[in-house]
Protein backbone atom coordinates (compact mmCIF):
# COMPACT_ATOMS: atom_id res chain seq x y z
CA UNK A 1 0.00 0.00 0.00
CA UNK A 2 1.26 3.52 -1.27
CA UNK A 3 2.25 6.01 1.87
CA UNK A 4 -0.46 8.91 1.43
CA UNK A 5 0.99 12.21 0.78
CA UNK A 6 1.72 14.64 3.57
CA UNK A 7 -1.12 16.81 4.22
CA UNK A 8 0.51 19.87 3.39
CA UNK A 9 1.56 18.35 -0.34
CA UNK A 10 -2.76 17.56 -1.07
CA UNK A 11 -3.62 21.40 -0.25
CA UNK A 12 -3.96 23.81 -3.07
CA UNK A 13 -2.75 26.81 -1.23
CA UNK A 14 -1.04 27.54 2.40
CA UNK A 15 -1.96 30.57 4.53
CA UNK A 16 1.92 30.80 4.61
CA UNK A 17 1.14 32.07 0.23
CA UNK A 18 -1.40 34.50 0.73
CA UNK A 19 -0.29 37.62 0.05
CA UNK A 20 -1.64 40.10 2.51
CA UNK A 21 -1.04 43.42 1.44
CA UNK A 22 -2.47 46.13 -0.05
CA UNK A 23 -4.86 43.12 1.61
CA UNK A 24 -5.44 40.13 1.78
CA UNK A 25 -5.41 38.28 -1.78
CA UNK A 26 -9.34 36.82 -1.88
CA UNK A 27 -8.70 34.43 -4.58
CA UNK A 28 -5.61 32.72 -2.93
CA UNK A 29 -7.69 33.29 0.71
CA UNK A 30 -10.29 30.74 -1.19
CA UNK A 31 -7.95 28.42 -1.66
CA UNK A 32 -6.13 28.19 1.52
CA UNK A 33 -9.42 27.83 3.73
CA UNK A 34 -10.72 24.78 1.36
CA UNK A 35 -7.22 23.71 2.62
CA UNK A 36 -8.16 23.68 5.89
CA UNK A 37 -11.67 22.08 5.64
CA UNK A 38 -9.09 19.34 4.77
CA UNK A 39 -7.25 19.38 7.86
CA UNK A 40 -10.53 17.98 10.38
CA UNK A 41 -10.67 15.30 7.85
CA UNK A 42 -7.14 14.30 9.70
CA UNK A 43 -8.52 15.42 13.05
CA UNK A 44 -11.55 13.10 12.56
CA UNK A 45 -9.52 10.45 11.33
CA UNK A 46 -7.44 10.96 14.80
CA UNK A 47 -10.48 10.86 17.02
CA UNK A 48 -11.56 8.21 18.40
CA UNK A 49 -8.20 6.15 18.81
CA UNK A 50 -5.84 5.66 21.18
CA UNK A 51 -2.09 6.58 20.75
CA UNK A 52 -1.49 2.79 20.50
CA UNK A 53 -3.91 2.56 17.43
CA UNK A 54 -6.81 0.75 19.19
CA UNK A 55 -10.15 2.18 18.88
CA UNK A 56 -11.06 4.55 21.34
CA UNK A 57 -14.75 4.76 21.77
CA UNK A 58 -17.45 1.56 20.34
CA UNK A 59 -18.86 4.56 17.70
CA UNK A 60 -16.31 5.02 15.38
CA UNK A 61 -18.42 4.18 12.57
CA UNK A 62 -21.54 5.97 13.54
CA UNK A 63 -19.59 9.18 13.82
CA UNK A 64 -18.76 9.09 10.20
CA UNK A 65 -22.42 8.15 9.16
CA UNK A 66 -23.68 11.21 11.41
CA UNK A 67 -25.11 14.18 9.43
CA UNK A 68 -23.68 16.77 12.25
CA UNK A 69 -19.86 16.22 10.79
CA UNK A 70 -20.90 16.81 7.42
CA UNK A 71 -23.26 19.49 7.98
CA UNK A 72 -19.72 21.56 9.55
CA UNK A 73 -18.09 21.08 6.39
CA UNK A 74 -20.90 21.91 4.40
CA UNK A 75 -21.20 25.09 6.77
CA UNK A 76 -17.32 26.11 6.13
CA UNK A 77 -17.72 25.61 2.36
CA UNK A 78 -20.72 27.73 1.85
CA UNK A 79 -19.62 30.13 3.34
CA UNK A 80 -16.17 30.17 1.30
CA UNK A 81 -18.52 30.23 -2.09
CA UNK A 82 -20.44 33.07 -0.60
CA UNK A 83 -16.74 34.86 -1.05
CA UNK A 84 -16.12 33.11 -4.27
CA UNK A 85 -19.49 34.28 -5.61
CA UNK A 86 -19.20 37.67 -4.50
CA UNK A 87 -15.52 37.86 -6.28
CA UNK A 88 -17.22 36.21 -9.23
CA UNK A 89 -19.52 38.62 -9.66
CA UNK A 90 -16.97 41.74 -8.51
CA UNK A 91 -13.84 40.59 -9.50
CA UNK A 92 -12.76 44.51 -9.87
CA UNK A 93 -14.21 45.91 -6.21
CA UNK A 94 -13.44 42.45 -5.02
CA UNK A 95 -9.71 41.47 -5.40
CA UNK A 96 -8.86 41.66 -1.65
CA UNK A 97 -11.27 40.74 1.45
CA UNK A 98 -11.04 44.13 2.49
CA UNK A 99 -12.05 45.52 -0.83
CA UNK A 100 -15.04 43.20 -1.16
CA UNK A 101 -16.66 44.30 2.29
CA UNK A 102 -15.94 47.60 1.30
CA UNK A 103 -17.81 47.38 -2.00
CA UNK A 104 -20.65 45.45 -0.15
CA UNK A 105 -21.17 48.43 2.27
CA UNK A 106 -21.13 50.85 -0.27
CA UNK A 107 -24.29 48.32 -2.00
CA UNK A 108 -25.90 48.01 0.95
CA UNK A 109 -25.09 44.41 0.86
CA UNK A 110 -23.98 42.29 3.45
CA UNK A 111 -23.89 38.50 2.18
CA UNK A 112 -19.88 37.80 0.93
CA UNK A 113 -19.14 40.04 4.29
CA UNK A 114 -21.42 37.89 6.58
CA UNK A 115 -19.95 34.45 5.36
CA UNK A 116 -16.31 35.49 5.87
CA UNK A 117 -17.05 36.86 8.82
CA UNK A 118 -18.24 33.11 9.84
CA UNK A 119 -15.62 31.67 8.13
CA UNK A 120 -13.44 33.14 10.16
CA UNK A 121 -15.35 32.29 13.34
CA UNK A 122 -16.83 29.10 12.70
CA UNK A 123 -14.25 26.02 12.55
CA UNK A 124 -14.66 25.46 16.28
CA UNK A 125 -17.73 24.07 15.25
CA UNK A 126 -15.83 21.05 14.07
CA UNK A 127 -14.73 19.82 18.03
CA UNK A 128 -17.86 21.05 19.47
CA UNK A 129 -20.75 18.90 17.38
CA UNK A 130 -17.47 15.91 17.50
CA UNK A 131 -17.60 15.71 21.14
CA UNK A 132 -20.65 17.15 21.74
CA UNK A 133 -23.46 17.37 19.49
CA UNK A 134 -25.56 19.48 22.22
CA UNK A 135 -22.56 22.25 21.95
CA UNK A 136 -23.70 22.94 18.40
CA UNK A 137 -26.19 25.51 20.21
CA UNK A 138 -23.08 27.96 20.59
CA UNK A 139 -22.13 27.75 17.10
CA UNK A 140 -23.02 31.60 16.92
CA UNK A 141 -20.99 32.21 19.71
CA UNK A 142 -17.57 31.69 19.41
CA UNK A 143 -14.57 32.96 17.10
CA UNK A 144 -13.38 29.68 16.18
CA UNK A 145 -10.30 30.09 13.56
CA UNK A 146 -8.66 32.49 16.14
CA UNK A 147 -9.47 30.19 18.91
CA UNK A 148 -8.19 26.97 16.33
CA UNK A 149 -4.74 28.92 15.30
CA UNK A 150 -4.53 29.56 19.21
CA UNK A 151 -4.74 26.29 20.33
CA UNK A 152 -2.45 24.66 17.06
CA UNK A 153 0.08 27.55 18.08
CA UNK A 154 0.36 26.27 21.91
CA UNK A 155 0.49 22.73 20.81
CA UNK A 156 3.48 23.31 18.66
CA UNK A 157 5.21 25.25 21.36
CA UNK A 158 4.58 22.88 23.87
CA UNK A 159 5.74 19.36 22.22
CA UNK A 160 4.60 17.24 25.07
CA UNK A 161 1.10 18.32 25.80
CA UNK A 162 -1.49 16.50 25.02
CA UNK A 163 -4.09 18.42 22.51
CA UNK A 164 -7.16 18.61 25.01
CA UNK A 165 -4.56 20.72 27.37
CA UNK A 166 -3.61 23.14 24.61
CA UNK A 167 -7.16 23.77 23.47
CA UNK A 168 -8.62 24.17 26.99
CA UNK A 169 -5.72 27.11 27.50
CA UNK A 170 -6.92 28.53 24.30
CA UNK A 171 -10.74 28.38 24.91
CA UNK A 172 -9.98 30.44 28.18
CA UNK A 173 -7.91 32.94 26.36
CA UNK A 174 -10.22 33.30 23.30
CA UNK A 175 -13.56 31.85 23.72
CA UNK A 176 -14.49 31.45 27.05
CA UNK A 177 -14.71 35.18 27.61
CA UNK A 178 -17.81 35.32 24.93
CA UNK A 179 -19.67 32.16 26.35
CA UNK A 180 -22.32 32.28 29.25
CA UNK A 181 -22.59 29.65 32.09
CA UNK A 182 -24.88 27.60 30.19
CA UNK A 183 -22.09 27.14 27.02
CA UNK A 184 -19.13 26.78 29.07
CA UNK A 185 -19.79 23.44 30.35
CA UNK A 186 -20.79 22.31 26.64
CA UNK A 187 -17.22 23.59 25.27
CA UNK A 188 -15.19 22.02 28.42
CA UNK A 189 -16.50 18.56 27.48
CA UNK A 190 -15.35 19.24 23.96
CA UNK A 191 -11.93 19.93 25.02
CA UNK A 192 -11.66 16.86 26.66
CA UNK A 193 -12.35 14.79 23.92
CA UNK A 194 -9.89 16.15 21.63
CA UNK A 195 -8.06 13.37 19.89
CA UNK A 196 -4.13 12.24 21.31
CA UNK A 197 -1.16 14.07 19.68
CA UNK A 198 0.07 10.64 19.00
CA UNK A 199 -2.49 10.08 16.97
CA UNK A 200 -3.43 13.09 15.30
CA UNK A 201 -0.23 14.64 14.63
CA UNK A 202 1.04 11.46 12.70
CA UNK A 203 -2.29 11.75 9.96
CA UNK A 204 -0.55 15.08 8.79
CA UNK A 205 1.94 12.71 7.09
CA UNK A 206 6.01 11.75 6.99
CA UNK A 207 8.73 13.36 7.73
CA UNK A 208 7.93 14.89 10.88
CA UNK A 209 10.48 17.67 10.63
CA UNK A 210 9.00 18.91 7.12
CA UNK A 211 5.42 18.27 8.51
CA UNK A 212 5.96 20.55 11.54
CA UNK A 213 7.79 23.41 9.30
CA UNK A 214 5.00 23.55 6.67
CA UNK A 215 2.87 23.66 9.69
CA UNK A 216 4.64 26.20 11.68
CA UNK A 217 4.66 28.10 8.35
CA UNK A 218 0.88 27.21 7.71
CA UNK A 219 0.05 28.77 11.65
CA UNK A 220 2.06 31.80 10.85
CA UNK A 221 0.23 33.05 7.78
CA UNK A 222 -3.47 31.91 9.47
CA UNK A 223 -2.51 34.04 12.49
CA UNK A 224 -1.22 36.67 10.39
CA UNK A 225 -4.53 36.73 8.27
CA UNK A 226 -6.79 36.33 11.77
CA UNK A 227 -5.34 39.63 13.04
CA UNK A 228 -5.35 41.79 10.00
CA UNK A 229 -9.15 40.88 9.35
CA UNK A 230 -9.95 40.96 13.04
CA UNK A 231 -8.82 44.62 12.95
CA UNK A 232 -10.32 45.26 9.94
CA UNK A 233 -13.59 44.15 10.91
CA UNK A 234 -13.34 46.44 13.72
CA UNK A 235 -11.91 49.50 12.40
CA UNK A 236 -13.98 49.89 9.65
CA UNK A 237 -17.71 48.97 12.18
CA UNK A 238 -18.57 45.31 10.56
CA UNK A 239 -18.77 43.47 13.26
CA UNK A 240 -16.28 41.48 16.01
CA UNK A 241 -14.21 38.52 15.00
Amino acid sequence: MATPAPFFKTITKSFRDVPTQPGVDTVQFCDAAEGLVKIFGAFAAAFYRNPDGSQRLSVISDLFGNPAFGIVQSDLTGNIAKVRARFASHAVQSATLEDMVNSEKVEKKKTATEGLMWLLRQVFQFFAVLSCPAANVARNNHRGLKFTAIGLRRSQQNQSEELSVSFQKAYEGSLRPHHGMMVRPLFALAMKACPYRATFYPKLGEPEAEVQKELDEWLTGLEKIVAQMEKFYKESGHGTI
